[in-house]
């Protein structure tokens, strides 16, 4: 996942300086030299770096920051909203006249995924309330043109194709096709290029000037570092792009990208592509990554997640079953799945303040596999009914699931703890916004760390 390696290090600096209630000068170039190390390891521009390191240290030696009561706490603040700074402002909407068609122009490098991101950006606009249009503009890739259909197919929207027609004549066509289906985005995938290749760049120009775009925005790689600022300054001084998308943001890559891209450009970044699923393409927000980064969490992006899996009318239910106390292995599993929707256990985390600095090796997400196949392995009466799975049960379900019955029993005995935990709260008084509207990780003792303990 992008930025670990830099989150981990700068959230080791950071605790060092937290807690401090004294921080001298010689204090403050220690904790700046650390940090210029972590983001040069993070292959984030040295320019950036240095820039960076400079406003941050300007503030931090100042006075009051240094005679403060806590003046480690303090220090942390400046490097967070610096950070956020540097990340680029709340300016990550995206630009949309009154008069429809809007057109949004994708551009960026051969295999930044374009083609995949325009398919994400529709899927997220469709989600949004607006009717977009694909319009497939690569003629070159060979399959570019059968790949955006494919992807229109699965999220349901329409996709504009010609054959033997110049991108510029497919993309005028493409609006007027909008006009006629009421469709008031056009998104046109364009051929990746080389910013050297003077004559792929000029049909770019030519696009642009046809279509007149609300939204130029530029599919960054994010695997390729620094070297992607250098990219996005070459296709900014020939289009004026409007904003980025960094593409492949899930990849193990430093992160130098997302913290160059914008100091280098003066363009936010808009939105993020945060897995290879379709859905899983997200608003770049600066303050929410800035504190991630720093580890504290992103609870709003939280709880965005969750109101995207759970709506009201499945609250409600799930709020009654609990109540009734009726609560099912069924319902168990649904919850388990919810969580793999949002990203799994490892993803969630990162967003909980705090526990972003729990190590990877401590979950294991491959209990929730087990876990499924477990209850999928039962008759609808046992799911019912727990209370039925006697010896030969439980032997029978771990042989179809492919698991111990020391797995199945350790299921069940986290699962009554559940149900016990669930009968407390209701007999506690559980408002409104209890278990049901809340989360599907409200787990007792063992869970989620005691996932792993469902090794065989």
């Amino acid at each position: 996942m992008a930025f670990e390696s830099l989150s981990a290090k700068l959230q080791a600096t950071i605790k060092r300086l937290r807690g401090q209630t004294r921080v001298s000068e010689k204090d403050v170039k220690e904790f700046m030299r650390e940090i210029r190390m972590a983001l040069l390891e993070a292959d984030v521009n040295y320019k950036v770096v240095k820039d960076f390191i400079s406003a941050v240290s300007e503030k931090a030696v100042g006075q009051s920051v240094l005679e403060s009561l806590s003046p480690g706490q303090q220090i942390v603040k400046i490097v967070n909203d610096e950070l956020v700074t540097l990340l680029g402002a709340d300016d990550y909407k995206l630009n949309f006249s009154k008069q429809p068609p809007n057109v949004i122009l994708m551009c960026g490098l051969q295999g930044a995924g374009k083609t995949t991101a325009s398919a994400k950006l529709a899927l997220n606009l469709r989600k949004s309330g607006r009717k977009p249009l694909l319009a497939a503009c690569d003629v070159y890739r060979p399959a570019a043109v059968k790949q955006l259909e494919v992807l229109g197919r699965q999220i349901d929207v329409p996709v504009y194709t010609e054959e033997s027609v110049k991108p510029v004549e497919i993309a005028r066509n493409a609006v007027k096709k909008a006009l006629r289906s009421l469709n008031d985005t056009v998104i046109v995938d364009t051929a990746g290029r080389l910013q050297i290749d003077e004559e792929m760049m000029n049909e770019l120009k030519e696009l642009r000037k046809a279509l007149d775009p609300s939204e130029i925005l530029l599919v960054v790689d994010a695997m390729t570092g620094q070297e992607a600022a250098n990219v996005a300054k070459a296709f900014n001084d020939d289009l004026d792009v409007t904003g980025v998308i960094l593409s492949k943001l899930d990849s193990d890559t430093r992160g130098g990208a997302a913290l160059s891209v914008r100091s280098i450009t003066g363009k936010p970044i808009k939105f993020a592509s945060s897995g290879e699923k379709l859905s899983e393409f997200e608003v770049f927000y600066p303050k929410r990554m800035a504190e991630r980064i720093l580890g504290m969490g992103d609870v709003l992006t939280l709880i965005e997640k969750a109101q995207e899996m759970y709506d009201e009318k499945q609250a409600e239910e799930l709020e009654k079953k609990i109540r009734a106390q009726t609560f099912t292995l069924d319902d168990f599993l649904a919850q388990l799945r919810q969580i793999r929707k949002m990203g799994g256990l490892r993803g969630l985390l990162k967003l909980i303040p705090g526990a972003s600095q729990i190590n990877d090796s401590m979950i294991d997400e491959s209990a929730l596999s087990k876990i499924e196949a477990i209850i999928c392995s039962m008759t609808p009466k046992e799911k019912r009914n727990p209370d039925v799975l006697n010896a030969s049960r439980r032997k029978r379900i771990a042989a179809g699931s492919g698991t111990t019955v020391q797995d199945v029993n350790r299921l069940m005995h986290q699962f009554e703890e559940m149900r016990a935990m669930m009968k407390k709260m209701t007999k506690g008084g559980m408002g409104k916004r209890g278990f049901g509207k809340g989360f599907p990780g409200n787990f007792p003792d063992g869970f989620p760390g005691g996932l792993s303990g469902l090794d065989s």
